[in-house]
């Protein structure tokens, strides 16, 4: 069984936020998974649906897997590095800002008994 993996790192947005999306796509089929991602009004789908395409289309080139047998065997949303922005409040105090980011990894293989 081969796994196939496609990474998308510095995405803009919170590790905690994408989680909530990976955490519905793992263990779905992949064209499922895009479908649902799709239709999601969260703003971390878009990216999540990004990295789920680019991994389809690296299992249908690179390894010539059939996209209708690929489910989504991995997915997780990892820290990335946050920048440290300043805002000067009241008094003379300093407000910080963190934005965060996150990097994202799907990985996608064939289901078992496919293929044979």
């Amino acid at each position: 069984m081969t796994n196939v993996f496609a990474k998308a790192k510095h995405v803009g947005m919170s590790a905690q936020k994408v989680r909530l999306i990976v955490d519905l796509v793992r263990g779905k089929q992949a064209d499922a998974a895009l479908n649902m991602l799709n239709f999601m009004p969260n703003a971390a789908a878009k990216p999540v649906a990004k990295v789920l395409r680019t991994a389809i289309a690296n299992a249908e080139e690179n390894f010539g897997l059939n996209r209708g047998e690929l489910m989504v065997t991995e997915a997780f949303a990892d820290e990335g590095p946050t920048r440290k922005w300043r805002r000067f409040g009241a008094r003379g105090r300093f407000k910080p800002l963190l934005r965060r980011s996150s990097h994202i990894t799907i990985v996608v293989a064939e289901r078992e008994g496919a293929g044979s």
